[in-house]
């Protein structure tokens, strides 16, 4: 099982190791923030810049997609240098995936589907991990099955918030997570359709602006869905 090591005391002598990631923090931490910043890119310096600038713009949830080159030493960069904030792995397809994230620091996973292996090795972790599902059927295996929140994808193409308040009826008490094709001003929208989180990819890490490595116009995206997200609370 993926579960996180006992610490021993260390010697005085030696600096105290961070504080290891809990399921029910990196869940409050995202309800808080009430969106995750999603980032991917093609090269790990373009990537490390990109989150950086994200933090400085008022992201405090990231999560980095597991093909982008670096993502490991990249989330252990992040846990290190902004320890009061809450750093992800995405597109989590498989166990041994898991694992590494786990190891390089990742307070939680995301997968666009629901992977059991790495749910039922993950029971009894202090990482969160948040399957993704679409339909109601998938909702209540994943539920079953032990996951305290999910990622409805891909949301937009399904008709978006209409599909999202539609699929939470059904379950009002577990906390849904809406992702794909959110721009920042929809943000308050998918939080009236019952969504708890929603995810902000190109919408903060757009592409133009990753090609061109504008890192403060990152940051000037991450501030606006900042700011349009505390005014979005239920």
């Amino acid at each position: 099982m993926l579960v996180a090591a006992a610490q021993l005391p260390l010697p005085a002598s030696q600096p105290r190791r961070r504080d290891p990631p809990h399921p029910q923090k990196a869940l409050a931490a995202i309800l808080r923030s009430r969106f995750i910043a999603c980032l991917r890119a093609k090269d790990a310096e373009t990537a490390r810049q990109a989150a950086h600038a994200a933090v400085r713009g008022g992201v405090s949830v990231l999560e980095i997609v597991m093909s982008t080159p670096g993502v490991l030493e990249i989330v252990e960069d992040l846990r290190r240098s902004y320890p009061s904030l809450t750093f992800g792995v995405g597109t989590v397809l498989n166990a041994d995936d898991a694992k590494k994230a786990i190891t390089a620091g990742a307070q939680f996973l995301m997968s666009p589907g629901t992977v059991m292996e790495i749910l039922r090795d993950l029971e009894e972790s202090e990482v969160l991990y948040i399957p993704g599902v679409l339909t109601p059927t998938e909702v209540i295996s994943a539920r079953d099955a032990g996951a305290e929140v999910v990622k409805v994808y891909p949301v937009s193409v399904m008709g978006g918030e209409m599909y999202m308040s539609a699929l939470k009826k059904p379950f009002p008490l577990l906390p849904m997570v809406a992702s794909q094709g959110i721009t920042i001003g929809s943000i308050k929208s998918y939080m009236e359709a019952g969504a708890s989180a929603v995810v902000l990819s190109d919408a903060i890490f757009d592409k133009q602006l990753i090609g061109e490595r504008n890192f403060i116009g990152i940051s000037a995206l991450a501030n606006q869905a900042t700011l349009q997200a505390s005014k979005s609370g239920r």
